[in-house]
């Protein structure tokens, strides 16, 4: 299994190496094709290994850490080549693994365009880093080499959205990339802070010590360098205010990986580094990081329900931008408290957010590329959209992933803010329980306003009055790519919400491991 693991990081960088060799040919249609299928069988090929190591993965013993490989890389720093998988990185390595190959299928078909734009060859090995970058991120076990997978995904992020986005596109990738180049200079004074105090970058030995070695002061101020370069990727309220712009301005498949699994890496780090390395100060840290995840919340909602209205002129890629600032902030909320049930819901929350939100961008991409604008005031007009009389499959889809991103019991959304409101009920010891309940109402308040917002955009674009005139002639419905592009997603959150012991059986071995100093 560890020749599995290493062979998922590999295939994805050989073959963006392959995309700087000259070997598509000559014919510019022809060398295009090629690339596009070459991003299509190596996403394909890595998301069968990612299926070999979820089927070989010990299920009887998910909290210890298995397909490892532990070898000295720079023996100067003590930096070790330390790969493995358990209950809580699995789930978001098959995430990963098969939003990547959703998104090169349907970039086969719909490769974003724009002026100016390069190769497909160019964009083949970019995706292809980026997935590299991902995948790295949830398999090493070396704060050293986490800092480094977590910084190779900006770049390919970067020129995604500068080169294949719309709009204000390049001072959005311009805010994107500063944001989170800032985000983790910080986060890397706080990994070199615990690594000289404790002599070691190695995340598993320093999970086993539990912050044994690190006074209370170097753990508060390493949490919090820590904690601020995490928020930043989450993203955590206020330090959002890169994503929306990121979002409008990203092609569709840059939004879909954008909020499907780079926003994972953010709060992940959350629960593999913080909650074990540092615990006394997460410890302290963790009302503060609740009130910002509680505030986040209704925030986002407030701002989604003020897009939602007739006549704000609000983009409909913007509005799904902000409520990932929501439904994030309950996956911060989770953590924060500090309990195996708030941390089991956020990492719940985190698969569910990836595959209803990776849904919502798809769909909402299609219709920007169907009716070329997100506005949600020309989409809808005077009386709706109409999507269930013009489009019936694709109103289908849209309604489907808004009542599962609201939370409907029965679909992925419901478990992981439920579980995450319990986890605030009932905080770990130590923690303010009226701060935690107060939390908890303000986050209660934030699922009122969610189902507000989105049953007005449900009733917007896909009610209406089919025959009155249309923003375009003619709106083609569902094609077979993007059936087999979203069909996945549409089944996994259905399954998710129906089986939620799939996912938590998983990790919650693994959470009780990292909180009692695994």
């Amino acid at each position: 299994m560890n020749a599995v693991l290493i062979a998922l990081l590999a295939l994805p960088l050989l073959g963006a190496a392959l995309t700087l060799a000259p070997v598509f040919g000559t014919d510019p249609a022809v060398a295009d094709r090629r690339a596009l299928r070459l991003n299509t069988v190596l996403t394909g090929a890595v998301l069968v290994l990612t299926v070999a190591l979820a089927a070989g993965f010990d299920h009887d013993e998910p909290a210890r850490m298995q397909a490892t490989t532990d070898v000295s890389w720079i023996p100067a720093i003590g930096v070790r080549f330390h790969l493995g998988v358990d209950g809580v990185s699995l789930p978001l390595i098959v995430l990963t693994s098969l939003l990547t190959f959703l998104c090169a299928l349907y970039s086969e078909r719909r490769l974003p365009s724009g002026e100016h734009v390069p190769s497909a060859r160019a964009f083949t090995g970019l995706f292809l880093l980026l997935e590299t970058g991902m995948l790295a991120t949830f398999a090493v076990l070396d704060l050293v080499l986490f800092f480094l997978a977590f910084e190779i995904v900006l770049i390919p992020m970067y020129f995604l959205i500068a080169r294949w986005g719309s709009g204000a596109k390049v001072p959005a990738a311009n805010r994107f990339i500063l944001y989170t180049l800032l985000g983790s200079a910080v986060m890397l004074l706080g990994f070199l802070l615990v690594g000289s105090k404790a002599g070691t970058f190695d995340m598993q030995a320093l999970a086993a010590a539990h912050g044994s070695g690190l006074s209370h002061t170097t753990q508060v101020i390493a949490a919090l360098a820590i904690m601020i370069g995490l928020a930043v990727k989450a993203p955590a309220w206020p330090l959002h205010s890169w994503l929306p712009d990121a979002h409008t301005a990203a092609p569709t498949v840059g939004s879909v990986l954008l909020a499907g699994v780079l926003l994972k890496m953010g709060t992940y780090g959350l629960v593999r580094v913080l909650l074990p390395v540092v615990p006394d100060g997460t410890a302290t840290l963790a009302p503060y990081l609740g009130a910002f995840a509680a505030v986040g919340i209704v925030y986002g909602s407030l701002v989604c329900l003020a897009l939602a209205r007739s006549g704000a002129k609000g983009d409909l890629k913007r509005l799904i931008a902000y409520s990932s600032v929501g439904h994030m902030g309950f996956v911060l909320l989770g953590i924060a408290s500090l309990t195996p049930v708030g941390v089991n819901g956020a990492l719940f929350a985190n698969i569910a957010h990836g595959l209803i939100t990776g849904l919502l961008f798809f769909v909402v991409g299609t219709l920007k590329d169907r009716y070329g604008t997100a506005d949600l005031d020309t989409l809808a007009g005077s009386t709706g959209a109409a999507l269930y009389g013009r489009a019936p499959r694709i109103g289908a889809l849209l309604a489907f992933a808004a009542v599962a991103s609201l939370g409907l019991p029965g679909l992925a959304g419901f478990w992981g803010e439920l579980l995450a409101m319990f986890g605030a009920f009932d905080p770990a010891e130590g923690l303010s329980r009226p701060a935690f309940v107060t939390y908890m109402v303000l986050a209660g308040l934030g699922t009122l306003l969610t189902a507000a917002y989105l049953l007005i955009v449900v009733k917007r674009v896909c009610m209406g009055d089919p025959k009155q005139p249309a923003p375009v002639p003619e709106l083609a419905d569902l094609r077979p790519y993007e059936a087999v592009s979203w069909t996945p997603l549409a089944a996994l959150t259905l399954l998710a919400g129906l089986w939620p012991a799939l996912l938590l059986g998983l990790s919650d071995p693994a959470v009780k491991h990292l909180l009692g100093g695994g």
